[in-house]
């Protein structure tokens, strides 16, 4: 059911006014349904998988639970483990590893009749998964005790607005608000409404506006438009299309939560005006990143076991992240890229410590010039995101180094990046300005979120795209 669709709006005027009437436990019997009939819109027979792993990770919580005591329960956190990333090895990888494999075959001269499965990949399984995993971990390592009844667990992991594309919650969060009784303030309606048009605006007006150009430059049915200056374009495009469209998902995600009840963390925090690689994934993805990070990069040993090791850990953590989006060897290379850089960053972030002693002026160059340049590695690297294989990219790459030139395409391309991304930088500048340059959230004076408002619904009727496309990361 996508969040830019009718349905989603009926089903919402159906849900919010019964749940508001219940009680708690009540409250969590009828999310649990509403969710299954929310996933089930896509497709019912799935949703079998989607409480397989509700039931395991319940029942393995449990039993960790209860020998965690006596120093046990470790042989049922490999169990859900192995299961959960079993279920999703199969189901996302099983065609890419087994080409891979009859690939390797090839070159070694034995011959092969394997044909690939049709296997549909269930929506938002990534999401789910690493979110259900994640509580056995956090019982096994104290962080949490096991959720009494099987019915709040489900809310926890099928939750709705955050169920097929996050952001991942963690157990330690959302659970104690599953127990909790919920009664929504008046601030967290006017908080949840704001965030909604928020994400209706970054979705509706910024990603899909600028997606034609992106389909016209990435997608090869358009030759005509793969020339140097319009790939570039189309580059800056995608960029902002991705932001537009997962980070509105999100804001449209805690928006429709916070009316309920809930608060879900934040997933982005202005990430265009990160200044160097580590910095960016602090801010980008960050329900992601964090999850890497901590179930990932510090049980390889973090930064703990000298620099090499923790080059080693940054790189094996992003490639492992670039697998996550997707079984193809350009997200592979996603991912191991962005842990070449930030394993680079790491090593030279040295170098740049007497800025920080420098004057106001030399500072503000300094992070102005970092961050023009954070933005063009992102944008090289998401090109390995956004191509359908490694020979698309070397292609694109190959045509944008050396056919330069600029033609009558490239003003068609432009006037939707002119015309719209500029509104996003002011939205996002005010914002870094208000957290004094801090990776943190504002809230800013009413009269500016009167303002903001004023100009999304303002372009949201006059630019708003509403054929209902899906969202990016719903293929993830």
């Amino acid at each position: 059911m996508l969040f830019n669709s009718l349905t989603f709006v009926g089903f919402l005027l159906l849900v919010l006014p019964l749940y508001f009437c219940m009680r708690r436990k009540a409250q969590n019997l009828f999310l649990l349904l509403a969710s299954a009939v929310f996933y089930g819109a896509w497709d019912w027979r799935f949703l079998g998988l989607l409480y397989f792993s509700v039931v395991l990770d319940f029942w393995c919580g449990a039993k960790i639970a209860k020998e965690r005591g006596t120093g046990g329960g470790k042989q049922y956190l490999v169990f859900s483990v192995i299961t959960n990333l079993g279920v999703l090895g199969f189901f996302k990888y099983f065609n890419f590893f087994t080409e891979s494999f009859v690939e390797l075959m090839t070159m070694a001269g034995l011959e092969s009749e394997f044909h690939p499965w049709n296997i549909v990949l269930p929506l938002g399984i990534s999401f789910y998964t690493f979110q259900s995993m994640s509580y056995t971990i956090d019982i096994y390592r104290g962080h949490v005790d096991p959720v009494k009844k099987l019915t709040d667990f489900a809310v926890y992991v099928t939750f709705f607005p955050q169920l097929v594309a996050g952001p991942i919650e963690r157990a330690t969060t959302l659970i104690p608000q599953i127990l909790s009784p919920r009664s929504p303030r008046w601030s967290d309606l006017r908080e949840g409404a704001f965030l909604v048009l928020s994400g209706y605006f970054k979705k509706l007006v910024i990603a899909d506006n600028l997606a034609p150009a992106v389909e016209y430059v990435f997608d090869f049915e358009y030759p005509e438009y793969r020339e140097g200056v319009n790939i570039l374009i189309g580059i800056y495009s995608f960029a902002f299309q991705l932001y537009g469209d997962f980070a509105g998902y999100t804001d449209i995600a805690r928006g429709v939560a916070k009316w309920m009840g809930f608060d879900l963390m934040v997933n982005f925090r202005r990430p265009y005006l990160a200044a160097n690689p580590s910095e960016f994934w602090r801010r980008w993805h960050i329900s992601l990143s964090t999850w890497l990070r901590d179930y990932v990069y510090i049980p390889f040993g973090g930064n703990r076991r000298g620099r090499l090791r923790t080059y080693l850990n940054l790189f094996l953590t992003m490639t492992i992240g670039g697998l996550w989006h997707g079984a193809a060897g350009h997200f592979v290379a996603w991912g191991a890229a962005w842990g070449i850089l930030l394993a680079i960053h790491h090593a030279g972030r040295d170098l740049f410590a007497p800025i920080a002693r420098a004057g106001w002026a030399a500072r503000l160059a300094w992070r102005l010039l970092a961050t023009v340049v954070t933005f063009h590695f992102w944008c090289l690297i998401l090109m390995l995101f956004r191509v359908h294989s490694m020979d698309a990219f070397w292609t694109l790459l190959a045509r944008l180094l050396g056919d330069f030139q600029i033609d009558k395409m490239a003003g068609e391309l432009l006037s939707p990046v002119v015309y719209f991304i500029p509104v996003y930088f002011v939205f996002e500048i005010l914002d870094e300005i208000l957290a004094k340059g801090r990776n943190e959230d504002v809230t800013p004076p009413w009269w500016l979120r009167t303002a903001q408002s004023a100009i999304m619904i303002a372009l949201l009727i006059f630019h708003g795209e509403l054929s209902g496309s899906r969202f990016i990361y719903f293929q993830f």
